[in-house]
């Protein structure tokens, strides 16, 4: 059974810093992209950061870049987000996805609030 599991949102104040985890299970972690999105109330989901199955050449959304980092544990089949310098606008339900070609796995989701 596929699971993804986000864990490490919650409550935290403007400027301040929050790493969110993703624990991926089921299927083959190193062989996916991962990515991470993020999605507020009443709008679209919208892609943070990617990172290649290989750990290469990352991506990230305009609004976010310079302010966090993808990264990946192959061996523990765990993709990172830690994100700095937070603003209220980053507040959002953090997702974490696996793609692969036509293949695409989705995390429940952790809830992030920056707020004072």
């Amino acid at each position: 059974q596929v699971q993804l599991v986000e864990s490490g949102g919650g409550l935290v104040q403007p400027g301040r810093s929050l790493k969110l985890s993703c624990a991926a299970s089921g299927f083959v972690f190193s062989s996916y992209a991962m990515s991470w999105y993020r999605q507020v109330p009443g709008k679209a989901r919208e892609l943070v950061a990617t990172i290649p199955s290989t750990g290469g050449s990352t991506n990230y959304a305009d609004s976010m870049k310079g302010r966090c980092t993808i990264s990946r544990d192959n061996a523990k089949n765990t993709v990172y987000l830690q994100m700095n310098s937070l603003k209220p606008e980053d507040t959002a339900v953090y997702y974490c996805n696996a793609g692969r070609g036509f293949v695409d796995y989705w995390g429940k989701g952790t809830l992030v609030t920056v707020s004072s």
